[in-house]
């Protein structure tokens, strides 16, 4: 039997209408802020419309390793689990399992309610929306109770826009260390005190070698 919060929370995926995807990706090597604009009616009132109006905190994405999938995502199923979690060590170089991590920021959210149709209030904020053109913005219709489900349904189409290239950039890059050295390079080339730090960090990195042509070209361009 179903309970009580199971069929509300699969009646908010249900009723949950995403109107503006965020253009802009979840960053790779940092934490990423979205702004969420819920419109949803009261249940108990005519055109009476609440909006919704925060920000969810998504952490920097990080890749899982089969052995740690068998401590959390498969901890509990017993023995055919161990199998399967075997077999993905057998093909560990062939798979990257990302997990992303969400925090509503509650002390950044307010609301308010008007009086309107439905249809009115949200083509009166997409309109703002779309003066702003924050490509991190984002529009749902949704349900007054439980509406955090809602941004659970924004937050999967956020990552299943951004998990390619996030996975892309990791599998080049799984530490971000050469995009910190990129960054090096470009404060370098403006200010030649900043050379022995780059140095020092190619060395720790272990990535000299593969700079060594660039950073001596950059040494050279500055004793010019």
């Amino acid at each position: 039997m179903v309970s009580k919060e199971q069929f509300d929370f699969f009646y908010a995926l249900n009723n949950t209408e995403i109107v503006r995807v965020p253009r802009g990706r979840l960053e790779t090597f940092g934490a990423t802020v979205v702004n969420y604009h819920l419109v949803s009616e009261l249940m108990d009132s005519v055109e009476k419309v609440r909006i919704r109006e925060g920000r969810i905190r998504a952490h920097r994405p990080e890749i899982i390793v089969p052995s740690a999938m068998e401590e959390t995502i498969l901890e509990g199923f017993g023995a055919e689990a161990a199998r399967y979690v075997e077999w993905l060590r057998r093909h560990e170089n062939d798979l990257l399992i990302l997990r992303y991590g969400f925090k509503i920021v509650k002390q950044e959210s307010n609301e308010h309610i008007v009086s309107d149709s439905l249809a009115a209030v949200v083509d009166r904020v997409k309109a703002d929306l779309d003066a702003r053109d924050d490509p991190l913005d984002s529009l749902l219709i949704g349900v007054d109770e439980p509406w955090e489900v809602c941004l659970l349904k924004l937050m999967v189409e956020v990552v299943q826009h951004s998990a390619a290239h996030n996975a892309s950039e990791l599998q080049r890059d799984p530490h971000g260390h050469r995009r910190e050295i990129e960054r090096e390079f470009r404060a370098a080339s403006r200010d030649a005190s900043r050379i022995p730090g780059l140095s020092a960090k190619l060395r720790t990195y272990g990535l000299f070698e593969e700079y060594e042509d660039r950073f001596f070209a950059l040494v050279r361009s500055h004793r010019s």
